[in-house]
């Protein structure tokens, strides 16, 4: 009998163990940084470091939000267990496929579903500036319906309060956005806008823009102030003459020219769905004739941008709105086409060295868990290259990334302590 007893002790204390190592290696997945601002990660480079090297660079940065373009399973798995929260893209390419509500189940299955839930993703881009981009004639009438299929994959699975599903557009869907209440969107866009609002609006997902003041500057260098484009907050600011709302900044007169487009638009959709920059940066390099790409410039606007999104503040428009934005981009890419500046808006080198010193990083305690105070996906209410002026028609002990990127998860070692601690307890009753 003494001898029965003592296994059952030594059997439940072994059970025990288990149980809790297991909650040791379960996914931290539920903290995530509580500021607002993102860093979007592109790879159009053939110099880039490894996916493995990025965990310190966003450790030292204080951000705990990344924007990928596609699904790279090397990618997806670097950021599993790290809390880190994702935003996933699916490749203009694979549109026509994903709009069929086979293949996107077939997506998903292949690029996202193997990655849960260590892999903490969030949002799901379906393309990025389909109906602006050199091949929208092609591709914009596959948008919504991949939109639409992906969502419904998602639901299917019984994620659809986990992940939301959305488009990142130009800021060029605009035909006007001075002054910010006039903001319409582009006349023959509407047939395609009008009908994804009201997806956003139903679904609950936010409406992403890369929005890009430096367009704006150096598009018209004497009719918008240089440090109006760089956020500095020393600027005046301008006033909208028709709501009298004072912008202290071209980036929140830009999303609220968004705001009033959505409102023009479909009334229905400006009341619930909530604008969000998927871009926003400032190159630090170009040709001789980009005169504003600077590294004093890139570092000013930069910093100033994680500054005014940290503040938590929203927009003159919406102000109990928190400003959401990713910056672009963690790497210079030297692969990427297009104007030289293009291959300079990365806040590394290659190397990992910086390419200017930033005035202002998020404060460690910019972490906790649980989402970032409000959930961290893209659900509205579930927590998360542009034009500029358009004219004409510290940490909270739960979520440490520096931890991760040392190859331990950052709670391992507490319920580590405590696994061996019950075990000791029970076999210490049972002698």
């Amino acid at each position: 009998m003494a001898l029965c007893w003592l296994l059952q002790r030594m059997h439940l204390a072994a059970a025990l163990c288990a149980a809790v190592l297991a909650l040791a290696l379960a996914p931290a997945s539920d903290a995530t940084s509580a500021s607002f601002v993102g860093i979007n990660y592109g790879r159009v480079g053939n110099n880039l470091p490894p996916p493995q090297s990025v965990l310190p660079l966003l450790a030292s940065l204080g951000i705990g939000r990344v924007r990928v373009y596609d699904a790279d399973p090397a990618v997806l798995r670097t950021f599993a267990r790290t809390g880190v929260e994702l935003v996933v893209g699916v490749p203009d390419q694979c549109l026509a496929a994903v709009a069929d509500p086979g293949g996107a189940a077939a997506w998903l299955k292949a690029n996202v579903l193997p990655f849960l839930p260590d892999t903490k993703i969030a949002v799901l881009t379906v393309g990025n500036e389909v109906l602006t981009g050199n091949n929208s004639a092609a591709l914009s009438r596959f948008l919504l319906p991949a939109m639409q299929s992906l969502h419904g994959a998602v639901a299917a699975v019984g994620l659809d309060k986990q992940i939301a599903v959305t488009t990142a557009h130009n800021l060029g869907v605009l035909g006007t956005s001075y002054p910010p209440s006039a903001g319409a969107f582009r006349r023959d866009l509407l047939p395609f806008l009008c009908p994804i609002l009201d997806y956003n609006a139903r679904t609950g997902t936010p409406f992403l823009v890369n929005a890009y003041p430096y367009f704006a500057y150096s598009g018209d260098p004497r009719g918008v102030q240089l440090s109006y484009a760089l956020l500095e907050p020393t600027n005046p600011g301008v006033a909208d003459p028709n709501t009298r709302l004072h912008y202290p900044n071209l980036l929140v007169a830009q999303v609220d020219a968004v705001y009033h487009a959505i409102a023009a638009a479909n009334t229905a959709a400006a009341r619930s769905v909530e604008v969000r920059v998927s871009e926003t940066g400032w190159p630090s390099a170009g040709a001789p004739n980009e005169t504003a790409a600077t590294p004093q410039n890139a570092a000013r606007y930069n910093s100033n941008a994680m500054r005014l999104v940290a503040e938590g503040k929203g927009t003159p428009l919406k102000p109990g709105v928190p400003l959401r934005a990713y910056v672009f981009a963690l790497f210079n890419e030297n692969l990427k086409p297009g104007l030289a500046s293009e291959r300079y808006y990365g806040l590394f080198k290659p190397d990992g060295t910086p390419a200017y010193e930033l005035s202002y990083k998020l404060p460690r305690d910019s972490y906790a868990p649980g989402g970032g105070g409000g959930g961290g996906n893209g659900v509205t209410g579930g927590g998360i290259g542009g034009n500029g002026y358009i004219h004409g028609g510290g940490n909270s002990g739960d979520f440490d990334i520096a931890a991760a990127a040392r190859g331990l998860p950052a709670r391992w070692w507490t319920w580590a302590q405590a696994a061996v601690a019950v075990a000791g307890a029970v076999l210490v009753v049972a002698a």
